[in-house]
């Protein structure tokens, strides 16, 4: 078991150590446009750290952070998916890394769902960079309507949090594989998977803290496999996901060592109203337009 650790722990460092090369070269042999600055502004560091801060302890960042882009207008809907994808990947390797090593799980569950997150991922990504704005508009409107209903689920204690499983077997591994698929491939969309997948394995008897280095291992592994095509293709905001990763690890670092647990539950209140409010913000915006588009000659 400590070896098939050690080995799952050394992958993710080899994808981060690769991840950032490519990034710094990828941006590199693109030409200067004033248009697309890449200096982060101070906001965004901020928000790499808030959102990172309370992801390691449970609640989510990209529900949190897509918000936050949709009511500052930040940048425009369609940047939003690559940017997440890409900004908050260093974030997800360093909780990976620390949850892994401190929380037991069986290794063969572990690994098997989160390679059906990756898969997800890479089948998903080609599609999400090609799709059009208000189809993203759309796409991400319905999402965080579906997971402000996930936190309400949580806040009032709807999903079983008894299961004291620390791995699945037969057709219940299968079942849980083809939900992370699934999740993965959402990922790309922008779609947050630690919510989900951890009502997934609660449901399915696991226990809950089993599903932290699941819903981290899977994240740390999928989004370098989708940031990489979003860099690539050049649709994400890359200077608000620079604000992301660097000021993203020093809140993982600070949740996961010092802090440890807060009282999040009137917190979780809180996000659930603003990504209500962003997803309805969202769907305004692909029905805007809708209505341009048809007003437009042709």
């Amino acid at each position: 078991m400590n070896i098939a650790r050690n080995l799952l722990l050394g992958a993710i460092a080899l994808v981060a150590v690769t991840y950032i090369a490519r990034w710094w070269r990828l941006e590199r042999a693109r030409p200067a446009d004033p248009a697309r600055p890449r200096k982060p502004r101070l906001s965004d560091f901020a928000v790499g750290f808030v959102t990172n801060f309370f992801d390691t302890l449970g609640i989510g960042c990209f529900a949190p952070t897509t918000a936050y882009y949709k009511l500052s207008s930040r940048m425009p809907d369609d940047e939003i998916p690559g940017t997440l994808n890409t900004g908050h990947a260093l974030p997800a390797m360093t909780e990976a890394l620390i949850f892994i090593l401190i929380v037991s799980v069986d290794m063969t569950t572990l690994v098997s769902m989160i390679v059906a997150a990756i898969l997800g991922a890479w089948l998903a990504v080609g599609l999400v960079t090609r799709l059009s704005r208000r189809a993203i508009q759309m796409g991400m409107g319905i999402a965080l309507i579906c997971g402000a209903l996930l936190f309400l689920a949580k806040n009032l204690n709807w999903v079983p949090g008894n299961g004291e499983a620390l791995g699945l077997h037969g057709f219940i591994l299968f079942v849980a594989i083809a939900g992370n698929l699934l999740l993965g491939a959402l990922m790309m969309l922008g779609i947050g998977l630690y919510a989900p997948c951890l009502i997934m394995v609660s449901l399915l008897g696991m226990s809950p803290i089993a599903a932290f280095p699941i819903m981290m291992g899977s994240c740390a592994l999928l989004m370098p496999v989708g940031g990489a095509r979003f860099i690539r293709s050049g649709r994400y905001n890359v200077s608000a996901a620079l604000g992301l990763a660097i000021g993203g690890i020093p809140g993982v670092l600070l949740a996961a060592f010092v802090v440890w647990s807060l009282p999040i539950d009137k917190l979780r209140w809180l996000v659930l109203i603003v990504v209500l409010y962003a997803g309805a913000q969202m769907l305004r915006s692909a029905y805007k337009e809708r209505a341009a588009q048809r007003a437009s000659p042709g």
